[in-house]
């Protein structure tokens, strides 16, 4: 165990005497502070005029009710609508003001966003951690340590994995200074139901809840690209698949979304923010299903990187 930390330790070192990963950190707090930005500037240039919040609320009060009435609706968009109704009725009934979604509290609490933006980079970082040992031509120095190669392939999966909860974290405490920097505090408050009753929402427990889930995506997808890495030796490839895969992953779940065989599919369970966010391509899948088909995928890849190097020709 003391060893296997002992590499984890070397590798994160390595990893962070690069300057390609000091470069995609500052990446990573420019993009999130520029959106930030961004988003206050159209927020500015829009002229709002003062909306009458309770006659909001009643009218998509109105339209829910009209939905609940229509037939060919699933269990689960009845049910997400029976939430959102009872939540519209609570703020009638308590004059509870919704939460401006430009303000400072929204912002903290959409922290979903951040995960875009990491999985890109820790994918970089998952790819080329074992391809560019054999591209350098460090493999054949590194296999021939007195230290077991399962030893060295985790040290690595564990410093990508470190380095993409880290990039989360990072990228959280940027997104709150953006929030306090660039927006406001709201007067309204965010509700929900928990199935016995409405209740508020934390800000910061609900902001670290989405980052949480938003991490799901990074994990597998850095786990994807670890795994091409390991096996075809080439960090290019391993880039090219998994960023596809992620960008692509939607639209493929999409068109087979008639067939059955889409519940089994990993794109289809990658973003699990879908269930915050009532949005589902495919009804009828739930969270403890989503997390035990990406953990049978994840331990696939892995089962893949660790049988590869393992049986691998020193002098590859």
């Amino acid at each position: 165990m003391a060893r296997l930390l002992k590499l984890i330790q070397n590798e994160w070192m390595k990893l962070w005497s690069k300057k390609a990963t000091w470069l995609m950190t500052g990446l990573l707090v420019f993009a999130i502070l520029g959106m930030f930005g961004l988003t206050k500037w159209i927020d500015s240039m829009n002229d709002y005029a003062q909306q009458d919040w309770k006659a909001n609320v009643q009218s998509e009060l109105t339209y829910a009710n009209e939905e609940l009435g229509t037939s060919g609706l699933s269990d689960g968009e009845r049910e997400r609508i029976e939430n959102d109704k009872k939540i519209l009725e609570y703020r009638l009934a308590n004059s509870i003001e919704p939460l401006d979604g430009n303000s400072r509290e929204s912002m903290i609490m959409n922290s979903s966003g951040i995960g875009s933006i990491a999985v890109l980079l820790t994918v970089i970082v998952a790819a080329g951690i074992v391809a560019s040992e054999f591209t350098q031509g460090t493999i054949k120095m590194l296999l021939s340590r007195p230290v077991k190669r399962w030893k060295i392939l985790t040290s690595k999966f564990v410093t990508v994995t470190i380095f993409g909860i880290l990039l989360m974290f990072v990228g959280f405490i940027v997104s709150i200074l953006g929030a306090f920097i660039f927006f406001q505090s709201g007067n309204g408050v965010e509700l929900t139901w928990n199935g016995k009753e409405v209740v508020e929402v934390s800000i910061w427990g609900k902001g670290l809840y989405m980052l949480l889930l938003s991490f799901a995506n990074v994990f597998v997808t850095a786990t994807f690209a670890f795994m091409i890495g390991s096996v075809f030796r080439s960090s290019s490839l391993a880039i090219g698949l998994s960023l596809f895969i992620y960008f692509m992953g939607n639209t493929l779940v999409m068109i087979l979304s008639q067939y059955e065989v889409v519940k089994y599919i990993v794109f289809t369970h990658m973003d699990l923010t879908m269930y915050e966010s009532g949005y589902q391509i495919v009804e009828g899948i739930t969270m403890p299903f989503s997390l035990a088909v990406l953990a049978v995928y994840i331990v696939i890849f892995l089962v893949i990187s660790y049988t590869t190097f393992m049986k691998r020709d020193i002098t590859a």
